[in-house]
């Protein structure tokens, strides 16, 4: 059954090829959404402005203002998700991406399915964090792919101080405190449910994608989360399912990780609150400082 047209959620696409304008406005209304199409980053950073989606597609590769550049102007001013899409498997190209401020990204040639895939994630991810149901059911192999009339972004309300008086942490993961539960790992803090992480006194702007990676890590303590463990946790998954986890996903998480322990103050080869388990994945560090 179609979605009434007042109910559709808008899908902004920034992309400069026209036949790929065309196929992810295709793959895009499929799955519910109204679009609106526009071939340069200025064009599409008015866009978002005007139209306010849930989700904007921007090309890596464009005429004028890249697509680094545009999302980094998005970012500033809205919460839409956002996919980068690219042409070159390139790390760098990846991690400037994501650090400019996107969820996730794609490589082209992309297949439909895996763009619905990665869409529906993004909004499951939403749902959990806004609304504490469970996650949607993901489309089965060859299947047109969900409708997302109800898909809202994650709001994040950060206070300017926090509510309550923080105690000194000392060798705890998890302080318990009057407003909630605060997982904290040396002078690292973080609340899950108001989405507000702190380094002493000092609030941390994370990105969604971000956040929910330390909040993973916080919650897992010392045992190892792998990539593809990580990869599933931004899926809003707890098993694995039809959907692959391939290299590009654990570069994503790479990349994540990067832009993360840099708001962090660290470096993999000197690390303060995560380090890498060569050839497995990442942990908390140890408490002794």
């Amino acid at each position: 059954m179609s979605t009434p047209a007042d109910e559709l959620q808008t899908a902004v696409i920034i992309e400069d090829d026209p036949e790929i304008r065309h196929v992810l406005a295709e793959v895009l209304e499929s799955s519910g959404f109204s679009t609106v199409s526009v071939g340069n980053g200025i064009d599409g950073v008015r866009a978002v402005l005007t139209y306010k989606p849930v989700l904007t597609t921007i090309d890596v590769h464009m005429p004028g203002i890249d697509g680094i550049e545009a999302a980094k102007r998005i970012r500033a001013q809205s919460d839409t998700f956002i996919i980068m899409l690219t042409g070159l498997a390139d790390e760098a190209d990846v991690i400037a991406g994501l650090g400019a401020g996107a969820d996730d990204y794609l490589v082209k040639p992309f297949r439909p399915r895996e763009l619905r895939a990665r869409v529906e994630a993004l909004l499951r991810r939403a749902r959990t964090a806004t609304e504490a149901t469970a996650p949607a059911a993901l489309p089965t192999q060859g299947s047109v792919g969900p409708s997302f009339p109800n898909a809202r972004p994650a709001t994040t309300s950060i206070p300017t101080t926090p509510v309550v008086d923080m105690p000194v942490i000392v060798d705890s993961t998890v302080e318990r405190l009057g407003d909630g539960e605060w997982l904290a790992h040396r002078d690292l803090r973080l609340h899950p449910e108001n989405r507000i992480a702190l380094i002493g006194d000092e609030e941390l702007d994370l990105t969604r994608t971000e956040f929910d990676l330390l909040a993973t890590l916080l919650e897992s303590k010392r045992r190892v989360r792998s990539k593809a463990d990580l990869t599933l946790v931004l899926r809003g998954e707890s098993y694995v399912t039809s959907y692959f986890v391939g290299d590009a996903d654990k570069r994503a998480v790479e990349a994540h990780m990067t832009n993360l322990r840099r708001k962090l103050g660290e470096s993999a080869a000197n690390p303060r609150y995560i380090e890498t388990v060569r050839g497995v994945g990442y942990r908390l560090t140890s408490e002794v400082i």
